[in-house]
């Protein structure tokens, strides 16, 4: 006469036949379901800005001390003595590109430090997609990032800035720099979930937002730089959303420059939002 022996499963625990049957969390949610929870956790996140307004500090102080910096500092050496409005017409546009760049360091910043409190590993376990975790994130820092462009043309208009198209054209400007902005996010997201620290993320950040700040079009016409320098010029990202903004606002051939950021934002999320979803789920 045989026995059979019994092992008991721990408690809580699926049993090994329910743990195989189970589908992963991203499969079995739908898109509504998703857009729902993309929805909430946008909230909290929102939330959390309204608990710290010191977070609002850089959104709503940088675009005015940028704005005044560059003008009246740079201004009369660029555009000209008394030619102070001529060159806010010029860099209040590529200032628009700077204000993207530097809201998406912060979201790096920010995951990192999430992680560091374990709010990020309370959101893994919970049935919900991963991606939906970090869009959130970027949903938020959108609105900031508007905040911080509303701004930046409010001190351009006080500045003496003119509209030479329409007010459409205007809105087009905004728009291409929230999906610039946008999409570079998920690079500094990457960043985040990679560096140790939040210092670390900082410094990284530090050195990709230099060169391709001051090695633009957005302070300054291109036409002066040495052969090598306008060449990586030419392709620099943020010099095909500040020439892009500029030609919006003050009237001027559009098409390439528009194209060829929509083209950059397209091939910055394809390459690393992927990378970024993928890291956050595997990260320890």
């Amino acid at each position: 006469m045989s026995t059979t022996t019994v092992t008991k499963s721990p408690v809580g625990s699926p049993s090994p036949a329910a743990a195989r049957r189970a589908p992963t969390a991203e499969g079995r949610i739908g898109l509504r379901a998703n857009l729902r929870h993309i929805g909430a956790l946008a909230r909290r996140n929102a939330l959390q800005i309204k608990q710290d307004p010191e977070s609002m500090f850089d959104a709503v102080l940088m675009p005015i001390i940028f704005i005044l910096l560059f003008v009246y500092v740079f201004g009369g050496a660029i555009a000209g003595k008394g030619n102070n409005g001529v060159y806010v017409n010029y860099v209040t546009p590529g200032l628009m590109a700077m204000m993207g760049m530097n809201i998406a360091m912060a979201v790096g910043v920010g995951i990192n430090d999430d992680f560091k409190k374990g709010v990020m590993d309370r959101f893994r376990t919970m049935p919900i997609a991963r991606s939906s975790v970090l869009i959130a994130k970027i949903v938020v820092e959108v609105g900031r990032m508007l905040i911080a462009t509303s701004i930046l043309l409010g001190m351009g208009f006080l500045l003496g800035l003119e509209i030479h198209t329409s007010f459409f054209h205007l809105l087009a400007a905004i728009g291409l720099s929230m999906v610039f902005g946008a999409s570079l996010m998920w690079i500094f997201i990457l960043l985040g979930l990679t560096m140790k620290t939040a210092q670390a993320v900082q410094g990284m950040a530090m050195l990709v937002l230099m060169p391709l700040q001051f090695g633009s079009s957005i302070f300054a016409p291109p036409i002066s730089m040495p052969g090598w320098l306008k060449t990586f010029t030419d392709y620099n990202p943020l010099s095909n959303l500040a020439d892009a903004a500029r030609n919006l606002i003050n009237g001027g051939p559009v098409a390439h420059s528009v194209w060829m950021t929509l083209g950059w934002a397209l091939v910055i999320t394809v390459v690393t939002a992927p990378l970024a979803v993928t890291k956050f789920r595997k990260k320890t």
